[in-house]
């Protein structure tokens, strides 16, 4: 995968679109989020007024953790994605949505990706247990079953994750980061919450369609860390009882 931004192609709607969900989201998520995904915003040089520059934003990025954004065509596929996040890269969709398209879009666009994801990756224990994760499902390109156990995982923290802060939901989850409704929904009583459980997770389909029917609480993001021995076993488990299909 070697594609580029192409920053000097961003149309003046494409910016007004970003300036629209930046401050909408970023005053929604006042007292949601936790406080570490506001510092990362400042920590990647964010502007409301415009789309971010990739090429500037890994130069404050890289330092802090390693990680870079690289530009990606979309959605990539599963055992790619893994292999990039283990080389520390995190693929970044480069288009944005239209005018049109503000309150809700089928794939994930830059709004999502960049907004959602890249203050987390300012956050060193964060990006420790994004990519033992990945390397961890390297194991077992060879086995997509596996693999789709693995992105439950992943689905249930990094993209909608929430912490359990002195009894408060606070979100840390991409997924949620980037959208209002589902912000709204996931830290309120209506929402179903469990304690994080590796097992539980693995045994929970994840949907894309509408807003989650349940989710995962940690009370520190060394507790993701911690659970990686009990996800190796449990994969390797499942391995064994089920040999791959010749």
């Amino acid at each position: 995968m070697n594609l580029t931004q192409h920053y000097s192609n961003y149309t003046t709607e494409n910016h007004t679109v970003w300036t629209i969900l930046f401050e909408r989201q970023y005053q929604n998520l006042q007292g949601k989020a936790i406080p570490e995904f506001f510092e990362g915003l400042e920590k990647v040089g964010f502007d409301r007024d415009r789309i971010p520059d990739f090429v500037e934003v890994n130069k404050r990025l890289k330092p802090l953790t390693g990680f870079k954004v690289v530009a990606a065509p979309g959605i990539v596929d599963d055992v790619l994605f893994f292999q990039l996040i283990a080389d520390h890269k995190f693929p970044a969709t480069v288009w944005i949505r239209n005018m049109d398209q503000l309150d809700y879009l089928e794939e994930p666009d830059m709004f999502h990706d960049v907004f959602g994801h890249v203050p987390l990756l300012t956050i060193p224990v964060y990006c420790q247990f994004l990519a033992k994760l990945s390397q961890l499902a390297l194991q077992f390109t060879d086995r997509p079953d596996v693999i789709d156990l693995l992105t439950r995982i992943y689905w249930y923290t990094i993209e909608f994750g929430l912490f359990n802060r002195n009894g408060k939901a606070q979100i840390y989850g991409a997924g949620i980061l980037s959208s209002v409704g589902e912000s709204n929904l996931s830290v309120s009583e209506e929402s179903v919450k469990f304690g994080f459980d590796v097992e539980q997770i693995l045994n929970t389909p994840y949907i894309k369609e509408t807003f989650q029917s349940q989710y995962f609480l940690i009370s520190d993001f060394k507790e993701l860390l911690a659970a990686l021995p009990a996800l190796e076993k449990a994969l390797l488990r499942l391995k064994a009882a089920q040999p791959a299909e010749v």
